[in-house]
């Protein structure tokens, strides 16, 4: 009998532990470890940052579900890995032995790296948690009250800018719908080196695009973007230029502000030996295993995935749901196969698909693959992106109340996209 050990519960996380329960014998343990005793479907948070929805419509509790399912789980935080040894060591003191250990944690939010930012103990909020985005929200009532300028944007390292260009355009929304718009002056601050970048170095015409959509909505940006720190009402910005070298150095003041952090490994998974990149992310092979410790497998935001190409501020490449559902079904099918006395030979497919809502309309893009040249580059816009993604939020929420071992972001994005399948 194996154990199979899957660290964190997220996007990828739920599925994976379905999928594996699914997929191997019934000899075969399986467990889930998550800080937290609840899911949260993460794309959901820009809206529960304006009140469009509320922790309840977006959160699950993890244990009825899964152990309905024959998965055993355990709430709680690993502070340490013994890879050497198979064993996780919990904050609790108790130990967890395992076989295989898939890590799908997501990442570490390193507000650290700016001074002055993040929603504890500084100046600047994110939506990259359901905490963070009912923080925003307290703020907001209040704000909406006696308004004045936000700042929206995404710090140096970030590897995740979707959210950002959404919930600028939903927070517009938001306020035109109070008719307060005219007294909020916007302003988009990215360490992409060009609006609608996206960390993959645009996708169709997402620039052209992107720049309309923010132009339409009176929101000014400052791209190349560096932000040195953060003080109360005020953000400080050093603006590159395509060399790398200072431009412009900017002051702005704020009354509100989100924006998304740079992203690092956890630290339980950082401080594995030889596992990490120096920024903490799980290095895997083409089979999402670790070369050093072949009992690891890693998906999802996690993973080092190096950046498509490199700007004058860094910035990370981004990992789409559609992509981390099929790394995590790679890696079930491979340590099935390794059960199985055969050698892995699933390969995930690193393509990027992304619904992206405006709050009354929205985006959606195609890069197959991910990294260009691409055989496929596309980007469109409309109002049914919108109806779309709230659509599938019901739809990914039931799956994981189900316990569905099916592809989620296959079976329904793609058929809201028009394509049956896709290839690389």
């Amino acid at each position: 009998m194996a154990h199979v050990v899957i660290l964190g519960a997220g996007t990828g996380g739920m599925p994976a532990a379905y999928e594996m329960r699914c997929i191997l014998g019934k000899e075969h343990k399986v467990t889930i470890i998550n800080a937290n005793e609840y899911f949260q479907f993460v794309p959901s948070n820009p809206w529960a940052a304006v009140g469009w929805r509320k922790r309840e419509d977006i959160t699950l509790p993890i244990r009825p579900y899964v152990e309905r399912k024959g998965i055993h789980f355990i709430a709680g935080t690993v502070n340490e890995i013994d890879a050497e040894n198979s064993r996780l060591v919990m904050d609790s003191g108790d130990t967890v032995d395992y076989d295989y250990l898939v890590i799908t944690t997501g990442p570490r939010l390193a507000f650290e790296e700016v001074e002055g930012s993040g929603p504890h103990g500084g100046y600047t909020h994110s939506v990259c948690s359901i905490d963070h985005a009912e923080m925003f929200y307290n703020k907001y009532e209040e704000f909406v009250k006696d308004p004045g300028r936000v700042i929206i944007g995404a710090m140096p390292f970030a590897s995740c800018f979707g959210p950002a260009y959404e919930f600028a355009c939903i927070l517009d929304t938001d306020l035109r719908k109070r008719k307060i718009r005219d007294k909020v002056p916007m302003t988009f601050i990215t360490s992409e080196p060009y609006i609608g970048h996206l960390g993959l170095g645009g996708v169709g015409d997402s620039r052209g695009m992107l720049e309309s959509e923010l132009r339409s909505r009176h929101i000014e940006w400052i791209t190349n973007a560096k932000v040195t720190r953060v003080e109360e009402g005020r953000i400080f910005v050093d603006e590159m230029d395509e060399n790398g070298e200072l431009k412009k150095q900017h002051e702005v003041e704020f009354k509100h502000s989100m924006m998304l952090p740079a992203f690092k490994g956890v630290d339980a998974v950082a401080n594995v030996d030889g596992l990490c990149n120096p920024r903490g992310f799980v290095i895997v092979d083409e089979y999402q295993r670790s070369p050093k410790y072949y009992n690891i497998y890693a998906a999802g935001v996690g993973i080092a995935i190096p950046p498509v190409e490199a700007t004058p501020v860094p910035t990370g490449a981004p990992k789409t749901g559609y992509m981390i559902e099929s790394m995590v079904t790679a890696i079930v099918h491979n340590i099935d196969a390794e059960l199985e006395g055969a050698e892995p030979e699933k390969v995930g497919t690193w393509n990027a698909i992304c619904l992206a809502d405006f709050g009354d309309t929205g985006a959606a893009f195609v890069a197959l693959p991910q990294i260009p040249p691409r055989n496929v580059n596309w980007f469109k816009k409309g109002k049914w992106v919108h109806v779309a993604k709230i659509g599938f939020e019901k739809y990914f929420l039931r799956k994981m109340k189900k316990g569905t071992s099916e592809p989620v972001y296959e079976k329904y994005i793609l058929k809201a996209l028009g394509i049956e399948r896709l290839k690389d």
